[in-house]
C-alpha cells in the first residue's frame, strides 16, 4: 500500500513536467520536494516563504534539507502581518495566511514558467479545521499527498523509507498558532514566543509549544516528559528567562502537548450552538 502511494506520487509529478513546491521545511512539504526532485530534477523548485511567524531556525533547517535533497531552493518574503484580517487573529486566520502565500507563489510560478504550485497538505489535514486549505484551493494549488490519500503517519513512513533523516521531525506550525483566537498578533509577540521555544529546545526539549495569552506563557510538553522537566530543570531559571523576554506569568500545562489544542475552543462553541 505504501509503495503504491509512492508510485502514484511519482506518476503525478511526471504528468506535471514542472512544479513549484510550497516548501516550509516540515516533514510533509519536504517529502513532496524530495519526490518532485527525484522525478523532475531541475524542473522542480522549492520555495520557502519567510515572515515574522517563521522561526529563523526553521528557515535554516529548510535550507539544509533542500541542499541534502538536491532540489533548487528559493526564499521569498510574505507580508501577512500587514493584513489586519490576519493580525486580528480570527478563527480563520490561516485563510488569510495561505491567501498571502499563494498570491505570492502563483505570480512567481507564472513568471518562471511553472504551471503547478504544489503544497504538502496530507489526507489527515482534510479532516481537521484548516481554513488555509480552502485559500490554497481557490488559488489553484495542488496537494499530491492528499490526492493519493497519504496520511501523516504514511508521510513519515515514506520519508523514513526514502532515507530522509528528518522523517521524525516534530511538527512546527507558524508561531501565530501559539495565540488564542481573538488576541491580536504582533511581531513583538511572535518574537517573544519564538525566543522562549528556542530557549527550551536548547534545554533538550524538542517537541513543545509555548502558548501565549496576554502576559502568561503556558509551556506544553509531551505528557511523558513533564516529570523530567519538573524534576531536572532549573524552574526558577526558566521563569527568570521568560520574564526577561516579557512574560509575567509562566505556567506548565499538566495535560501535556497536543497538536491543535487551541481548536478545542471551536469544538466547544459548535457543541453549544448545536
Amino acid at each position: 500500500m505504501l509503495n503504491e502511494k509512492l508510485d502514484k506520487l511519482k506518476v503525478l509529478f511526471a504528468q506535471m513536467e514542472q512544479a513549484l513546491i510550497a516548501y516550509s521545511g516540515g516533514v510533509d512539504s519536504t517529502l513532496v520536494a524530495k519526490i518532485a526532485y527525484d522525478v523532475l530534477g531541475t524542473r522542480a523548485l522549492a520555495v520557502t516563504a519567510v515572515s515574522p511567524s517563521l522561526l529563523p531556525e526553521e528557515l535554516e533547517d529548510a535550507k539544509v534539507q533542500a541542499a541534502t535533497i538536491g532540489i533548487r531552493h528559493q526564499v521569498i518574503e510574505t507580508h501577512e502581518m500587514e493584513n489586519s484580517n490576519y493580525t486580528a487573529n480570527p478563527v480563520n486566520r490561516c485563510y488569510f495566511c495561505k491567501s498571502e502565500l499563494h498570491d505570492t507563489l502563483r505570480p512567481l510560478a507564472n513568471q518562471l514558467g511553472y504551471p503547478y504550485v504544489v503544497d504538502g497538505v496530507n489526507a489527515d489535514d482534510l479532516h481537521d479545521y484548516r481554513p488555509g486549505i480552502q485559500a490554497a484551493k481557490e488559488r489553484g494549488a495542488f496537494s499530491p499527498l492528499a490526492e493519493v490519500g497519504a496520511s501523516k503517519l504514511e508521510v513519515r513512513q515514506l520519508s523514513q523509507q526514502l532515507g530522509l533523516p528528518w522523517w521524525d521531525k516534530p511538527a512546527q506550525p507558524c508561531l501565530s498558532s501559539r495565540f488564542p483566537y481573538g488576541e491580536e498578533i504582533t511581531v513583538a509577540k511572535l518574537q517573544r514566543v519564538g525566543r522562549a521555544e528556542i530557549y527550551l529546545r536548547k534545554l533538550g526539549f524538542s517537541n513543545l509549544r509555548v502558548r501565549s495569552e496576554g502576559d502568561t506563557a503556558r509551556i506544553e510538553l509531551p505528557a511523558e516528559h513533564i516529570k523530567d522537566f519538573v524534576q531536572n530543570t532549573d524552574l526558577q531559571q526558566v521563569v527568570s528567562t521568560f520574564q526577561e523576554l516579557g512574560f509575567i506569568y509562566v505556567t506548565l500545562d499538566l495535560e501535556g502537548y497536543r497538536s491543535g489544542k487551541l481548536n478545542q475552543v471551536l469544538n466547544k462553541q459548535l457543541v453549544n450552538i448545536n
